[in-house]
């Protein structure tokens, strides 16, 4: 299934929904109030009533017809985050040729890590499809873009196994890790990476039956029209299962957490000369079997 969270023209109240063949959008509430089934109200409470809410979702969905009362166009809504995870974990230099990349023009380590580096972002980060990145010259003046695979958490994980970690996947979607390369202080990445609008997210989650292997998935990212990264997760230095494995050696997943898996090579900084975005752009990110990530940026002073 492609979950989304969606508003529609004159009610800003975020609506969970399925999308469905032929970019049409089934309302998930107004389904199972037709057919007398209760169903958490937003996507959160769907990803966390784990396997018997996807049940109930997809017998509502085998009943909805494209033109039914629950169903319109998705050019007639306004897409918003599928939900706001608790907490967003990144992870930083996990594609061997963005190691070298930012060794080049971030002055990190030259040799490849031996544990996932780690970091984190705020739910306030959160931004979706076709919402504006806010790019704000008073505090950055290299606003940058990384295209990643974004991990949903759907049972809690503590002290997870690496062979059983995709156990506790509910599904993949996209997150745009925007950074401010101007705002690392001392090392640490948070403000970077933390501010509001740096983690666009979406456009759907794709539940994890419809990924058989997250680890064979081309992505790419373009400013406006223009091919920026090109790779596959393939080439991730950690792959999921060893990422889950270790954040959770010590804290504890919950259900609609999310991990930013690492971004590959051909982020702004890494250009010759640097490029980075500017006020006007517009960045979208893609992942094979998910969709386009769009934001635009604007001017936020």
């Amino acid at each position: 299934m492609r979950l989304l969270t969606y508003c529609i023209p004159g009610d800003d109240t975020p609506r969970p929904g399925a999308l469905l063949a032929g970019d049409r959008v089934a309302d998930l509430t107004a389904l199972a109030s037709a057919a007398g089934v209760r169903l958490p109200p937003d996507l959160l409470g769907l990803v966390a009533g784990g396997e018997p809410v996807l049940a109930a979702v997809r017998e509502l969905l085998t009943g909805a017809t494209a033109e039914g009362p629950a169903v319109r166009p998705i050019a007639e809504v306004s897409l918003r985050a599928p939900l706001r995870p608790g907490k967003i974990v990144g992870v930083g230099l996990n594609y061997v040729e963005h190691v070298a990349e930012s060794h080049r023009t971030l002055d990190t380590e030259r040799e490849l890590p031996d544990r996932p580096v780690l970091f984190s972002k705020p739910s306030t980060a959160v931004t979706g499809p076709g919402q504006p990145v806010l790019h704000n010259a008073e505090l950055t003046k290299q606003l940058d873009w990384e295209c990643e695979l974004a991990v949903v958490i759907g049972t809690p994980a503590f002290r997870v196994a690496e062979a059983d970690a995709l156990r506790h996947v509910f599904g993949y979607s996209i997150v745009n890790d925007i950074s401010a390369r101007d705002q690392r202080r001392s090392g640490q990445w948070f403000f970077s990476k933390g501010q509001d609008s740096y983690a666009p997210f979406g456009p759907v989650v794709v539940t994890a039956d419809e990924i058989p292997d997250p680890q064979r998935l081309d992505l790419s990212l373009r400013v406006n029209g223009e091919l920026r990264q090109d790779s596959n997760t393939r080439h991730m230095l950690f792959g999921i299962a060893r990422l889950i494995a270790d954040i959770s050696s010590g804290v504890t997943l919950e259900p609609g957490d999310v991990i930013a898996t690492g971004s590959p090579s051909g982020v702004g900084a890494g250009m010759v000369p640097p490029q980075f975005l500017r006020p006007g752009d517009l960045v979208e990110a893609t992942i094979e079997g998910i969709g386009t990530l769009a934001n635009p940026v604007v001017d936020a002073r």
